[in-house]
């Protein structure tokens, strides 16, 4: 996510982060993952991540907007 983009959604977040190839998939499969947003476990591909949002998926950490 570049620091100009204002939002991104978690389903979009687990594709840039190549855990899912698309939508699709990310609609699917996302109860497989062990997703926590801000320390809350969250199970919604819709669910909005802002710059600043802390988000674990199955035990890796990532900060919305910090480049890897």
């Amino acid at each position: 996510m570049k620091q100009t983009d204002k939002m991104i959604t978690l389903g979009q977040f687990l594709k840039h982060k190549d855990y899912v190839s698309s939508g699709g998939e990310a609609k699917m499969r996302i109860g497989e993952f062990e997703i926590l947003v801000n320390g809350e476990k969250e199970n919604r591909r819709g669910r909005k991540l802002y710059i600043g949002d802390k988000v674990s998926i199955n035990g890796d950490e990532y900060i919305i907007g910090n480049e890897d």
